[in-house]
């Protein structure tokens, strides 16, 4: 028998196919579900994701276990998530999953039970550098469904024990080999939303942590021209949550495009294209690097969203702060976001959006 591979089973189309792939190539597969905290007001999910992963895992013909992380969800997923809210801040609660879950704690217990790796169903690729005889983590081969901006923070020398086995496919591929495996998963829908609760209203579920705090909503020249329920539940660029009572301007569509918390204010602007709002350059904080060291001063691209078109931009340090000057004026940037950096197809790491 081959190498012994963990593969996170979710119950999803994706992951399902990534260990039926892996047993095809005469891998020694077991499959995990990982059962995380859920919230007593949310309808409860993961009873029927784990099992459609337990009739995957027999449909494939592996062995199958749960792995419970729920304290590991709450601390550094949920907890971190309000936290950063209550600062006024947009966090990016997928990318600390896939760190302290999906190949933080899931890892962990991998290779404590032997595993020689763990594989998940992420469109993202372990590529080996030639030169340097090292892993890289890269983007998948399908664009439109790339990962690769969600797992920034893995550690890198985990890397060479991580497989993606369809980061070299495109997703209607992945669904043909569903069909042709004969999975149970093979026409379920994707999921969408907050990592593992699903599609969540996200003022909803803040509002169970940080209370409703009435404000102002302001024009961009200051003026009072609605309300709004609380700062720390808006982010930049939404447009909607909040309401205009001004009667010349409450037809028109509105976006956020500046907060501040502890005014409990937020501005809004007809257009989401105005130039004080919009800035050419970031600095960053809680740094991570998947090439061992910061970057070289120079020309790279970068997302600042998921699926958001890469763009160019200039690194530079001032002293020990890393600068990001992008070629043009980026929208709806907000503190907290992830900046990840590419060289071509190379994810190189990045940090977190500081100002």
């Amino acid at each position: 028998m081959g190498a012994k591979v963990y593969v996170g089973l979710s119950g999803g189309v994706d992951s399902s196919t990534a260990a039926a792939l892996l047993k095809r190539e005469g891998y020694d597969v077991t499959g995990v579900f990982i059962k995380v905290w859920h919230p007593e007001f949310l309808t409860c999910t993961w009873p029927e994701e784990r099992r459609s992963a337990i009739a995957a895992a027999a449909a494939i013909g592996i062995p199958f276990e749960t792995l419970d992380l729920e304290n590991e969800y709450k601390q550094h997923i949920v907890d971190y998530m309000i936290a950063e809210y209550r600062k006024g801040r947009t966090p990016n609660p997928d990318v600390m999953c896939n760190q302290h879950i999906k190949f933080g704690g899931f890892f962990h217990y991998a290779m404590e039970h032997g595993a020689d790796f763990v594989a998940t169903g992420h469109y993202a690729r372990r590529v080996r550098n030639q030169n340097t005889g090292t892993y890289e983590l890269h983007e998948g081969v399908d664009a439109n469904k790339d990962q690769s901006y969600f797992l920034w923070r893995i550690r890198r020398e985990n890397i060479a024990r991580i497989l993606f086995p369809l980061g070299e496919y495109e997703k209607s591929e992945v669904r043909k080999m569903a069909r042709k495996f004969k999975l149970p998963t093979a026409e379920k829908k994707d999921s969408q939303g907050l990592c593992f609760l699903g599609k969540v209203d996200m003022k909803s579920f803040l509002t169970q942590y940080i209370p409703e705090h009435p404000g102002d909503v302001l024009s961009e020249e200051g003026e009072v021209i609605g309300t709004h329920d609380g700062a720390a539940y808006y982010t930049i660029g939404q447009r909607h949550g909040f309401l205009i009572t001004t009667r010349d301007t409450k037809r028109k569509r509105h976006y956020v495009v500046a907060k501040d918390v502890d005014k409990n204010t937020i501005t809004v602007s007809e257009t989401k294209e105005r130039t004080p709002y919009n800035p050419k350059i970031i600095t960053l904080s809680d740094e991570h690097w998947l090439i061992g060291k910061r970057p070289d001063i120079g020309n790279y691209e970068a997302r600042i969203r998921y699926r958001g078109e890469r763009q160019r931009c200039y690194v530079d340090y001032e002293g020990d702060i890393l600068k990001v000057r992008f070629q043009h004026a980026q929208l709806g940037i907000a503190p907290g976001q992830s900046f990840v950096l590419y060289e071509g197809t190379h994810c190189l790491g990045g940090g977190i959006i500081e100002r």
